[in-house]
């Protein structure tokens, strides 16, 4: 059933879906962090976990205590209340990265795709804030969006069965950096020294949810000083 503008879906049998609309948008993106926020300062009774995306919430209850309709019953209670909740000022944080070369491969590729040089291609991704939208896939990936309309890009045909740690890969609208070595099919075009992910680092993750983030041109010789400091 919708309510001012949301939806609510089952998902599984402890499980359900909040869904701010269909298209991704900073509107909707705000909704849900209002909504995550709200959930994890004043935690409901029976719900486990929050699993935020682009432009929904993935709540996970205990099926013992709940049924789908005392979770929907909760959330609207939650959902009312969240155009009184000011979020927090975006805290920017900048990631360098060097380009090109064997740290990203795809990234001449990309620049011929799309009729312009790998140079122009470095300067229009730098050129930009992107938003931290959720993250997903593995522990420290930021979805990150959105990319300049000239750089859109479909990700590769076939996933590389391997990705370094630190990889800057773009798919689609998207923007993001690979915490771990891992699979992936998006097309790479540079890498960071910044580690994304620490089990010793306070939250774990460099990125959160809401968070501003810009890339900053590094060349290999500072990549090397760099990546050698961070160990």
């Amino acid at each position: 059933m919708a309510l001012n503008g949301c939806e609510f879906r089952a998902a599984g049998d402890q499980s359900m879906i909040v869904y701010f609309g269909e298209e991704i948008s900073v509107r909707a993106h705000e909704q849900v962090r209002k909504l995550v926020r709200l959930l994890q300062d004043e935690p409901a009774a029976g719900i486990r976990n929050l699993h935020p995306a682009y432009c929904s919430v993935l709540v996970v209850f205990d099926g013992v205590r709940l049924r789908h309709e005392d979770v929907e019953a909760v959330l609207r209670e939650y959902i009312a209340r969240m155009d009184r909740l000011a979020l927090p000022e975006a805290r920017l944080v900048e990631i360098p990265v060097c380009y090109g070369g064997e740290f990203g491969p795809d990234l001449a590729e990309v620049g011929s795709l799309h009729g312009m040089t790998a140079a122009q291609a470095i300067e229009l991704h730098a050129s930009v804030e992107y938003l931290v939208y959720f993250l997903g896939f593995v522990p420290g990936f930021a979805y990150l969006g959105e990319l300049p309309e000239a750089l859109v890009t479909p990700r590769l045909a076939a996933p590389r069965r391997k990705v370094p740690a630190g990889s800057v890969g773009i798919a689609g609208s998207q923007t993001g950096v690979y915490p771990f070595a891992t699979p992936g099919g998006w097309r790479l075009i540079g890498r960071t020294p910044v580690a994304m992910f620490r089990a010793e680092r306070e939250g774990l993750s460099l990125l959160s949810i809401g968070d501003r983030v810009r890339f900053t041109p590094v060349s290999a010789e500072r990549f090397a000083e760099m990546e050698k400091a961070c160990r």
